[in-house]
């Protein structure tokens, strides 16, 4: 019902993380011209992926979405650049910093398990992150 291709996802991901972003906007930071963003929105809008903004997806959508929490040991001196390479990674929904045995906290959304695999990949790869530990999410009792 909710097939989207790589475009779409990456759509969707400047969408969520700023819904209000011009179409020009969005053009320039996929590459894409304009017209091609809007009419690629427009789509979403009538297949029902984009119900409303800022982006709320569809509960179908949704749950078919593989979300992880990972915790991060980082090394003290590389903590901003671990930082900046997470910020860039569109899968990560949330990064905070943590106090105890780990530094960062970051929450992770991807449409399968295999992307989800990949991303947990590029995450270990970061210079300066020492390790992690990643739980998955079965589901959700409360979202306010």
């Amino acid at each position: 019902m909710f097939e989207l291709d790589e475009t779409d996802e990456a759509l969707l991901a400047l969408l969520k993380a700023n819904s209000r972003t011009s179409t020009s906007a969005l053009g320039r930071a996929m590459g894409l011209s304009r017209t091609t963003v809007q009419d690629r929105i427009n789509r979403l809008e009538r297949r029902g992926v984009i119900e409303a903004y800022t982006v709320r997806f569809n509960e179908n959508y949704a749950e078919r979405q593989i979300s992880a929490h990972v915790m991060i040991q980082v090394n003290p001196k590389r903590g901003a650049a671990v930082v900046e390479a997470l910020s860039g990674l569109p899968a990560v929904t949330t990064l905070q910093t943590v106090s105890g045995l780990y530094d960062l906290v970051t929450q992770l959304e991807a449409p399968t398990t295999e992307a989800m695999d990949d991303v947990l990949d590029q995450i270990g790869a970061i210079p300066g992150v020492e390790k992690t530990t990643t739980s998955i999410v079965l589901s959700t009792k409360l979202r306010r």
